[in-house]
């Protein structure tokens, strides 16, 4: 397809096929967090860009959804990790509203992982330990930025980076009260593995008192 013929398509016609490989029930492991662990490996070994990308959404009490993108930052079995300012709108959503949703978008391996569960805090120490690992710049950001909240320019964001910058020179920075990990406990994880003819297949695990619910979803 030319330059100029992909230019005149709508958006309507933006399409293509889906045809790598197949996903059965029967092949899937029992557990999802060993099947995304296994899917997470291949993802990685394919050199995919930002492949612990997720778009996270949350909602208000009134059920106003948001979505963006943040980093898995760790996964173990009692769920999936990630890192931010409590003040910012995530942060505050998830507090009045503690059930979210992730979902991975892997397009070359034309695969996608959505989950669903409930979000709690992780320990002041867990997200010390974290923020201990994380590059003395991102450190500072993290002081500096008043995340979601209005600035009046990039200037004055840069004034605020200089002067946290200047006020922990030669020093250890601390991890903020304001900033820390959250846990997301799922209880449903879909993979979705595309298929040609738009037959993809889906597999759903549902969390239940005795384990998981393995069960495939029409496409």
């Amino acid at each position: 397809m030319t330059e100029d013929s992909r230019s005149k398509k709508s958006i309507a016609e933006l399409r293509r096929e889906y045809s790598q490989q197949a996903l059965a029930k029967s092949e899937v492991c029992e557990n999802p967090i060993d099947q995304f662990t296994e899917w997470f490996k291949q993802a990685f070994s394919a050199d995919l860009l930002d492949v612990n990308a997720m778009t996270l959404s949350t909602a208000t009490k009134q059920a106003k959804p948001s979505s963006r993108i943040v980093l898995l930052k760790g996964i173990d079995e009692s769920g999936f990790r990630f890192y931010t300012n409590y003040g910012s709108r995530k942060g505050r959503e998830l507090k009045e509203n503690p059930h979210a949703a992730l979902c991975f978008y892997w397009p070359p391996l034309e695969r996608q992982v959505r989950i669903e569960g409930k979000v709690e805090r992780l320990s002041r120490s867990a997200s010390g330990d974290y923020f201990e690992q994380r590059p003395r710049e991102s450190k500072l950001g993290a002081w500096a930025s008043k995340q979601s909240s209005q600035v009046s320019s990039r200037e004055e964001l840069e004034k605020q980076f200089q002067e946290i910058k200047q006020k922990f020179k030669n020093k250890e920075i601390p991890v903020p009260d304001f900033w820390g990990g959250f846990l997301l406990r799922p209880q449903r994880i879909e993979f979705w593995q595309g298929r040609e003819g738009r037959m993809h297949d889906r597999i759903c695990y549902e969390k239940s008192d005795t384990g998981w619910n393995i069960f495939r979803l029409a496409p």
